[in-house]
């Protein structure tokens, strides 16, 4: 290419160079189209890198919320095994708060005084040596030899052995248990004896003739100076002639469930006459249970 064509092609150039320039001067295209295709191109490059930043930080966030969310779970699973604890713990305390107030309302006269105490073991079942419980009292705290044990749906037994402050109750079902009964309704006397755990209880020495019916209860007569008269001890099961005797064959089943005793009631006696009951002769034989021994081996 010669010189001439050179300077021919330079010179046609910037003829277009400088037309264009005055064209873009008065018209402001081509500035206009460079922004937009220099705002194309730089929002193709930062969209994505700004998706990326975005994605990351939210990542981060979210790590940091889960481990917070995390933390805060734990705090509140803790609190949640907390309260049930003391839910628990509360309905515990209701439930011996109700079963002590049905204790309390068991109607007794001025002649005995009722004491509580907690049932701490017992000895129940066909290889003990009796059928027992150990309750939380002694002869230093009114559980003296011969003292009777209630709760408010009846008797349970009486205090066989006591130490200071630990005393072991035998309990109806005992087989060397004996408590002089009356019939409620037909006030027929008879002997509550006892036949073991697991076993109804036997009712001996019933006439053919007396008065016992079915579903029955069976209350306490006080003729054994046992036991205060009128507490209720046992439900007629069946009543029938007896094959053997000429009594009648009456079993019956304690009305306390003597399996699942936690508290008892002591009645203890006071020694005191009840204002209505007091005679105006010579005391009766028996005003209450004996008085007790002073001196007790556990």
């Amino acid at each position: 290419m010669t010189l001439r064509r050179i300077l021919i092609f330079a010179g046609i150039l910037l003829i277009l160079f400088l037309g264009m320039y005055s064209w873009n001067q008065r018209t402001r295209t081509l500035d206009d189209l460079a922004a937009g295709l220099g705002l194309e191109l730089t929002g193709a490059v930062l969209k994505p890198m700004r998706s990326l930043q975005d994605v990351s930080v939210g990542f981060w966030d979210r790590y940091f919320d889960l481990v917070g969310v995390r933390e805060e779970n734990q705090r509140l699973k803790a609190r949640v095994a907390e309260l049930e604890s003391r839910l628990l713990a509360h309905g515990e305390d209701l439930a011996e708060l109700k079963r002590l107030r049905a204790l309390i309302q068991l109607p007794v006269d001025e002649s005995w005084r009722p004491l509580g105490a907690r049932v701490l073991a017992g000895r129940m079942g066909p290889n003990a040596v009796l059928d027992s419980i150990t309750i939380s009292r002694g002869y230093a705290t009114g559980a003296r030899p011969g003292t009777p044990l209630v709760t408010h749906l009846g008797l349970v037994g009486r205090v066989l052995r006591a130490s200071a402050h630990t005393a072991t109750a035998l309990l109806l079902t005992d087989p060397g248990s004996r408590i002089a009964v009356f019939s409620q309704d037909g006030r027929a006397p008879g002997i509550l004896a006892g036949r073991g755990t697991g076993r109804n209880l036997e009712v001996n020495f019933v006439q053919r003739d007396a008065d016992v019916t079915k579903n029955e209860v069976l209350i306490t007569s006080g003729l054994d100076g046992k036991y205060p008269k009128g507490i209720p001890v046992a439900r007629v099961l069946s009543v029938a002639p007896s094959d053997y005797t000429q009594f009648m064959a009456v079993y019956a089943e304690p009305l306390v469930d003597l399996q699942h005793l936690e508290e008892v009631l002591l009645l203890e006696p006071t020694g005191i006459v009840p204002a209505a009951a007091e005679p105006s002769g010579p005391p009766p034989p028996f005003v209450g249970p004996p008085a007790p021994r002073t001196a007790v081996t556990p």
